[in-house]
């Protein structure tokens, strides 16, 4: 059982940025496009349960439709019914 905390810590790590990048779309968008940057950390989190934990759909925010990778596996997108999102990494 303990084995599982990390996983679900880091699954709910994940959620809480997804809704962040979906809350701040809006404040960058030009028309449908947005582009959100993460800190390599935080987009690595967002990756992890979208590519390799196999999170269940129904604990995403319920907002995505839609989600992938591009630009060969550096950007995440999202699909929402009202923006086309891509979450890039943020260089320092």
């Amino acid at each position: 059982m303990d084995s599982d905390i990390p996983a679900n810590k880091h699954l709910n790590q994940a959620v809480n940025h997804l809704n962040r990048v979906l809350d701040y779309a809006p404040m960058v968008a030009d028309g449908r496009e947005a582009t959100v940057h993460l800190t390599p950390e935080d987009w690595h989190v967002v990756a992890d349960a979208l590519f390799k934990m196999n999170a269940p759909d129904d604990m995403l925010p319920d907002a995505i439709e839609e989600y992938g990778l591009t630009n060969e596996n550096n950007t995440i997108t999202l699909t929402t019914d009202n923006f086309d999102i891509e979450i890039e990494i943020v260089h320092t």
